[in-house]
């Protein structure tokens, strides 16, 4: 076995050697001032998903999930792995086989220690086509050992290739060597559940009134649509080091509105809207931020047997993803510092290297005469126009891309696009139920490797939601999984998505916001933005 001495060693160091206000004081600057209220308020656009931790599947809940309970591994401010219930792992030469020490200080916010029977229980769980988790397909992803034949239906739930050796060992089989599997633990759907809770309440059990959590902080309200409030939990073995004592999240639908209540000191954090960043960043300077991003902005294609019968042809689709004029999008709709994509992998993903494509390089006026003979091949001109409806989720920036995809589209090759806006669960529905012609689509990563984006493309993934299917494709990401050089590999399938266009790459994100001067130790370094109440604070003003 291999040790891994590092997370071992940083797990050592916080909890045996810095403890109480020295460690508190660890992610504060010298000669700041604590706020007497340390109270962070925030924006969110939408409802979230769930706060249950295999259920999940959106980033806001994500952030709330992150913040309630805790997984084998953490990121800190840059991204790398740190310690969270597992204060390091072992890994067996031949890569199969990882141990994970979990510390013996973790507990449940009822006072229950957190053991190794906690992860096996979760971990089956999300696999068990009984619970039907949208992120059932990241547990086959990790590559565990059953997870294939349990999602089949082929094998028993609770037959997964992880085991509580004890209660603070956890012992995790794979099928093939991953060089990300630890990276994949900081996700929420490998987070602990807490068996007899569920048990007891059922789909009840993520009420304020009945959860149980192990992370920093506790649920204790939740109006839907409305807010959401975590508040200290204080059964957390490090909580004597956390700072913030209580984390709000608002829904407010309305970007502009957000920033006006924002302005009024109502929140510590909200989006710029679009388009609003350049006078964001001169009116003030000191809370107007942008920095790169782990996620991809982009519309899909509805291929499956039920779409338009328009995009089964290629030609189509690749026409429409030419004639988007993607420096309009991020210099004059965005204005966020939002780099253009022509690519499904945004250029931030440590060790990816985006391909040369054609398009990438070629003149906007030689992407608009390609796009028009490529339409006129397919059958679509004045006496035959294509029409067809995009939906995306409510939102007035995303309402103002739409629209100008549609208006370049009209002028440039005279279609028809429909738009409308649905709200977001709905959105997800009816996205996940292939109920749509063109459909908007984003994706921040899972982790930072470039598979994260490319799987989703995998003929079997479960946000493969226009239904793509190509062997290639799957025969690359399967081969990449073991490959010592992914680069060729990732490479040749940005190439196939290319020729293929199965979906339009519009941009790639930037954390666009407005920090309160009084919000200490925002993560901007962390392209997966993965942040964690406990490790910010409020300074005094």
């Amino acid at each position: 076995m291999t040790q891994t001495t590092r997370f071992a060693l940083a797990a050592l160091l916080s909890s045996t050697m810095l403890t109480g206000a020295a460690m508190a004081a660890s992610h504060v600057p010298e000669g700041v001032t604590l706020a007497d209220d340390q109270t962070f308020t925030y924006r969110v656009l939408d409802e979230h998903s769930s706060v249950d931790p295999q259920v999940v599947e959106d980033v806001t809940g994500s952030e709330i999930v992150r913040d309630l309970f805790e997984g084998l591994m953490n990121q800190d401010e840059d991204g790398n792995l740190v310690p969270g219930v597992a204060t390091g792992y072992e890994v067996s030469d031949d890569k199969l086989t990882y141990t994970f020490t979990l510390r013996d200080n973790a507990k449940w916010s009822n006072g229950d220690p957190v053991v190794a029977g906690d992860f096996v229980y979760a971990w089956n769980r999300a696999a068990d086509p009984a619970l039907a988790s949208p992120y059932q397909w990241f547990i086959e992803l990790m590559s565990i050992e059953g997870a294939s034949e349990i999602i089949a239906g082929t094998a028993e739930p609770g037959t997964l290739g992880v085991t509580a050796v004890d209660d603070h060992t956890l012992e995790v089989k794979l099928t093939s060597p991953l060089p990300y599997f630890p990276q994949m633990t900081t996700h929420a759907t490998t987070f602990p559940a807490p068996q007899k809770v569920i048990e007891e309440f059922g789909e009840d059990w993520t009420k304020p009134e009945n959860i149980v959590s192990n992370g920093a902080y506790v649920l204790t309200e939740h109006l839907p649509n409305e807010r959401s409030v975590r508040e200290r939990n204080e059964m957390y073995w490090d909580n004597e080091n956390t700072i913030i004592d209580k984390t709000i999240a608002l829904v407010i639908n309305d970007e502009n509105v957000a920033l006006t209540r924002y302005l009024a000191g109502e929140l510590d954090r909200t989006e710029i809207p679009a388009g609003q960043y350049p006078k964001m960043s001169q009116d003030y300077p000191d809370e107007a931020t942008s920095f790169p991003r782990l996620c991809n902005y982009y519309y899909t294609f509805n291929v499956s047997e039920g779409g338009p019968e328009a995009f089964k042809d290629v030609n189509v689709r690749k026409a429409l993803a030419l004639a988007v004029d993607r420096d309009i999008i991020v210099e004059k709709v965005m204005q966020g510092g939002q780099p253009p994509a022509y690519t499904f992998t945004p250029a931030a993903v440590a060790g990816f290297e985006p391909p040369a494509l054609e398009w990438a390089s070629m003149t906007q006026a030689d992407r608009d005469a390609m796009a028009k003979d490529l339409l006129a091949e397919a059958g679509y001109g004045p006496d035959n126009p294509l029409e067809f409806e995009m939906v995306y989720n409510t939102s007035d920036d995303h309402e103002k891309v739409a629209v100008a995809l549609s208006q370049m589209w009209k002028s440039k090759l005279g279609v028809q696009a429909t738009l409308a806006n649905m709200e977001w669960k709905v959105f997800l529905e009816e996205r996940g139920n292939q109920n749509f012609d063109m459909a908007r689509g984003a994706w921040c990563g899972d982790y930072n490797e470039a598979s994260t984006f490319l799987d989703l493309l995998d003929s079997q993934s479960g946000y493969n939601d226009g239904k793509f299917s190509n062997a290639r494709v799957d025969e690359l990401l399967e081969n990449a999984k073991t490959a010592d050089d992914t680069g060729p590999l990732y490479t040749e399938v940005e190439e196939i998505i290319y020729d293929e266009m199965p979906v339009i790459p519009i941009y790639h994100y930037a954390g666009v916001y407005m920090l309160d001067t009084d919000l200490g130790n925002w993560p901007v370094n962390n392209v997966e933005q993965n942040w964690y109440s406990k490790n910010l604070y409020k300074i005094a003003e």
